[in-house]
């Protein structure tokens, strides 16, 4: 049998992972002897080491082109760099943003802390996957520790069902991935993405690789939230614990972008035109149900997660383009919708009315009048979600709508646009809750929370703008990570 030897080389590409993950081994045994009055160490800590990984991510040595270790499973790339900062860096502004309400609800446990981080260990392996096995383990690692997040509040009845549901429809989509994986395996006898994608162009087995194909997307599309693999989006993240629930919102979409683009754009680029067209029914169907569902809820958790769904649709656009523009406009989307997200969820997670969590969008009566700067902060959240002028997320909506034109699909384009219009107005309900209704009466509003994440909430609002004004360096990084 032969033995594959390793060298120092491959050890050094994963240095980040290493790094992370023997530092999470740490936190778990020090948690252990930690009184829950001492518990703020697991915080500050889970804190430090992201941040310290996505240091390592952004101070490992140059190379021309992408470094492979470990026989190929492992790629270190420009694309997986950028990811890797971002994933790292709103999953830190989660636990951030997480801290208070773990404390009211009783929560603030080392189990968020560790479950959160061997996430982010699986999000890291999936983005730099050379391999399809590779892939498929960075994924289940995420997926089990985000069912296990979701399950977290035990006496919760909502929280066990919507872990219950994630759990067996994550499995189902699992075994469909996993299915497609093999037919791709089957047809052309490699698990290598670049061996696959060198076998793919040849053509011989066409019938099984796109049979592979389409269980390969029909996975993917699971993981993103995307029509008609989105039933398990809304029930999780109106059930989830809120924190839990900015969490699986965020960080893993950057992820599952990442894992989509390895799988098709580097795996199974030949096939292009076959995709692509996959992903535009995708996206049009997750922008039009996404959008008209939103119209329909009061829960302001589930309004977001069907925004969720509509998102996801324009992010696929950027991949229907299959050429680098195209990809590097998906991939500032995926980037500036994690940020907003992120501020949207943690706005939610700092705010209470009378003692109770916001849960409705009527919670959010006259808020204006006695919080002005978090009502600014929602407004500019909201806006950007919408996609008005003004607001990052206006750039990325005309970058993935560009893309779409480019790829000479006209009426994805002009679906996209209409169903932005369609989206604007369950955004901007919103905003006129917060400013022209009055206040319930008796209502007072609580903003809770550290100094530091009032701080860090703050900062987060205003790079939306700041991204919007000076959005060219972030863009310049997504083309030139993509060899543009």
């Amino acid at each position: 049998m032969e033995v594959t030897m390793f060298s120092m080389q491959d050890v050094v590409a994963l240095a980040p992972e290493f790094f992370l993950l023997a530092a999470t081994c740490v936190i778990l045994l020090a948690d252990l002897f930690l009184a829950q009055s001492r518990r703020i160490v697991t915080h500050v800590l889970s804190i430090a080491v992201l941040l310290l990984t996505a240091v390592l991510v952004l101070r490992m040595p140059e190379s021309d082109g992408a470094v492979t270790a470990f026989g190929g499973m492992y790629l270190r790339d420009g694309l997986a760099d950028l990811l890797k900062v971002f994933i790292l860096g709103v999953s830190a502004l989660v636990l951030v943003y997480a801290k208070p309400y773990l404390r009211r609800q009783h929560l603030f446990s080392g189990e968020f802390y560790l479950l959160t981080l061997f996430a982010v260990l699986g999000m890291l392996l999936q983005v730099s996957s050379g391999n399809l096995l590779m892939l498929y383990l960075g994924l289940e690692l995420m997926s089990l520790s985000s069912y296990a997040l979701v399950a977290l509040q035990r006496d919760s009845g909502k929280a066990s069902e919507a872990a219950m549901k994630y759990f067996v429809l994550g499995a189902l989509a699992s075994g469909l991935l996993l299915y497609g994986i093999s037919l791709l395996y089957g047809a052309t006898g490699t698990l290598h993405l670049d061996e696959l994608a060198a076998a793919s162009a040849v053509g011989y087995e066409g019938g099984l690789l796109a049979f592979g194909l389409v269980f390969v997307v029909v996975g993917v599309a699971f993981k993103l939230g995307v029509v008609p693999f989105h039933m398990w989006v809304p029930d999780v993240y109106e059930g989830a614990p809120t924190a839990v629930t900015l969490f699986i919102a965020a960080a893993p979409k950057i992820a599952a972008f990442g894992m989509l683009y390895r799988l098709l754009a580097n795996g199974l680029p030949s096939m292009g035109e076959s995709w692509s067209v996959m992903l535009g029914m995708l996206a049009v169907g997750s922008m039009g149900v996404g959008n008209v569902f939103a119209l329909a809820q009061q829960n302001l958790k589930r309004m977001l997660a069907y925004s969720t769904i509509s998102h996801m649709g324009f992010l696929l656009m950027g991949m229907v383009a299959a050429r680098s523009s195209g990809y590097a406009a998906a991939t500032f989307y995926a980037v500036t919708y994690a940020l907003a997200t992120a501020a949207a969820f943690g706005a939610m997670l700092a705010l209470r009315r009378s003692g109770v969590e916001i849960e409705r969008i009527d919670d959010l009566r006259g808020l204006n009048a006695q919080h002005p700067w978090l009502a600014l902060l929602l407004l500019g959240v909201m806006a950007s979600l919408t996609g008005i002028p003004g607001f990052v997320g206006f750039t990325a909506k005309v970058l993935v709508i560009k893309s779409a034109l480019d790829a000479g699909m006209l009426w994805l384009a002009i679906s996209a646009v209409a169903f932005a219009v369609v989206g604007a107005f369950y955004y901007l309900r919103v905003i006129k809750v917060m400013y022209f209704d009055e206040p319930l009466e008796g209502s007072v509003f609580e903003v809770t929370g550290e100094r530091s994440m009032r701080f860090t909430l703050g900062a987060n609002g205003i790079a939306l703008v700041v991204l919007f004004l000076f959005g060219g360096p972030l863009l310049a990084w997504c083309v030139t990570a993509l060899g543009g």
